[in-house]
């Protein structure tokens, strides 16, 4: 009987430590090394400005989709985004174009400061990140970020509540399924 009751413990013991694990994994003790964000930066803080780096912002997600899919780590991301680098200008270019704007686009990848931020399961706390930067004419406005690799961004906000999901891994899945046909 003691037998049993020793496993039984150590099974218990085993189950609640892998349990632990897993819960120490899912709650963003990460660190900065292990995601390529994303920044965009509007012209200005017109509407107008503003208006188009959503646009812009549509359309790279839709640009870097295959592309996020194929990582399997944070260094195949960032060295992959920086290959594409003047094809995420061009892609931003023509989206201001189309809309009547004539400042351009310049990307890179480099270091930055950035706050802490929650995606669902995940905090990212303050510090220092590298990220894909995209300016829109001056970047002088406000901007929009999320996390490139992993694929975590906000889809909604409502009033205090935030919903939190990945619409990049959302667009991967659909992409990878129409991938197939």
């Amino acid at each position: 009987m003691k037998k049993v009751c020793i496993i039984f413990l150590l099974s218990i013991i085993i189950s609640l430590t892998a349990f632990g694990a897993v819960l120490g994994a899912q709650s963003g003790n990460a660190t900065s090394s292990e995601f390529l964000r994303i920044h965009i930066r509007a012209d200005s803080n017109e509407e107008t400005a503003q208006a188009v780096k959503y646009l812009v912002r549509d359309k790279i997600v839709e640009y870097l989709t295959p592309q996020v899919a194929a990582y399997e780590t944070q260094a195949q991301a960032t060295a992959g985004v920086q290959k594409l680098l003047s094809q995420i200008e061009r892609e931003a270019e023509s989206v201001l174009k189309k809309n009547g704007f004539s400042y351009g686009a310049k990307a890179s990848v480099k270091t930055e400061a950035f706050p802490t931020r929650i995606y669902g399961e995940y905090t990212l706390p303050a510090g220092e990140y590298t990220a894909l930067i995209i300016e829109l004419g001056a970047g002088a406005g406000d901007n929009w970020w999320c996390v490139i690799y992993p694929p975590l961004c906000f889809s909604s906000v409502s009033g205090k509540n935030i919903a939190y999901k990945s619409k990049i891994c959302e667009i991967i899945e659909n992409w990878k399924k129409n991938r197939g046909r």
